[in-house]
């Protein structure tokens, strides 16, 4: 059964693009490399709101055990990490989905 753990983030207009650098170079990576995570997916939410952009950011696991390991022993360090650096500039939340079927063409 694989899982998406989906993360939004609603990032202040004026740290937009210094935030998407960070995500892309920095966390992104950090994220991938507890080696739990099969792909990541950095989307932006088309979507209008007042005081910031909204992104998706979706990590695709094998397993709830892997997103529970992640939770466990990664997840504390790494979003206290973000929350140091946008706290201030950012609101995040997270969602947990379970993938029933995948179609492709």
């Amino acid at each position: 059964m694989k899982v998406i753990y989906n993360v939004t983030v609603n990032i202040d207009h004026d740290v937009k693009d210094e935030w998407l650098k960070w995500m892309k170079d920095v966390h992104i990576p950090e994220v991938l490399e507890t080696g739990l995570f099969i792909e990541a997916k950095l989307s932006k939410i088309l979507a209008e709101s007042e005081g910031g952009e909204s992104f998706s950011i979706q990590y695709m696991l094998h397993s709830m055990e892997d997103y529970h390991t992640y939770e466990r022993e990664h997840a504390p360090k790494l979003q206290e990490k973000h929350h140091k650096k946008w706290a201030d500039k950012s609101i995040a939340f997270r969602t947990l989905l379970h993938i029933e079927e995948i179609f492709q063409k």
